[in-house]
């Protein structure tokens, strides 16, 4: 399987998941820079322990740290690309309005994927 490329959602120049993810601990963003290598080797067909489906087509990277349970949630652009919309912590299961976030970013990126793609 080809690898798949793995982006950034952005809205006006900012990527709300990197944002995220750079303020959390060192050690979880060593464990997400491995995940999401899994994620560009493996594209849809990477499962748990790693990844897993949530619902109406937004996905979740899984990290675990310190008892702490750290999310990247994501959608899949065609079948060239994995889009990284939102990043959050839980408890038992990933907040609804975390997803719903993540689908409303979905959304805005598919009506106009270059103004939402982020670029360094």
């Amino acid at each position: 399987m080809p690898n798949i490329n793995v982006v950034y959602f952005a809205d006006h120049g900012v990527a709300p998941a990197l944002e995220w993810l750079l303020d959390q601990p060192e050690k979880v963003q060593d464990k997400f820079d491995f995940v999401i290598e899994l994620l560009e080797q493996n594209g849809g067909s990477l499962q748990r322990p790693y990844a897993a489906p949530l619902r109406d087509k937004i996905y979740e990277l899984r990290v675990r740290w310190r008892n702490v349970n750290y999310r990247l949630l994501y959608f899949f652009h065609g079948n060239a690309a994995a889009v990284l919309a939102h990043g959050c912590t839980k408890e038992a299961q990933v907040d609804r309005a975390d997803i719903d976030r993540a689908i409303v970013r979905r959304k805005m990126f598919f009506k106009n994927p270059e103004a939402h793609t982020y670029g360094e």
